[in-house]
């Protein structure tokens, strides 16, 4: 794989990028369900299927950009709040994070591959 690809779409930890993958999915696979059910529903658009799909790819690259602003923005404390106001919140991230996927993943590939670039530099030298 060249390296560029490998610093960038391989930066993830495969854990991780399986894991935000999975919601990822599961929020497609819920859009899906949504625009095909109801009353009068039909198919989805063709046009809708690129876009289930490149969101679902790039949400991991979204997720993680997302979560390296929101750490230094708040650096390493700890907060402790009730799970009934939590997990709203968290859901309200991760269907905000699908949604921009296109436009907040590339920030994250970016960074990984800068990030891997120096860490290959360091071992090299």
């Amino acid at each position: 794989m060249p390296p560029i690809l490998a610093d960038t779409f391989g930066g993830l930890s495969v854990s991780y990028y399986f894991r935000q993958f999975s919601f990822g999915l599961a929020i497609s696979a819920l859009l899906y369900f949504f625009i095909t059910q109801g009353q009068g529903a039909e198919q989805m658009p063709v046009a809708m299927w690129p876009f289930l799909i490149l969101n679902t790819l790039l949400y991991p690259y979204a997720r993680f950009s997302y979560e390296q602003v929101v750490g230094f923005v708040m650096g390493n404390n700890t907060f402790y709040i009730p799970i009934i106001i939590m997990l709203p919140v968290k859901l309200f991230t991760i269907i905000m994070c699908w949604g921009w996927a296109i436009l907040i993943a590339p920030f994250g590939l970016i960074y990984l591959y800068f990030y891997h670039r120096r860490a290959r530099r360091q071992i090299s030298s």
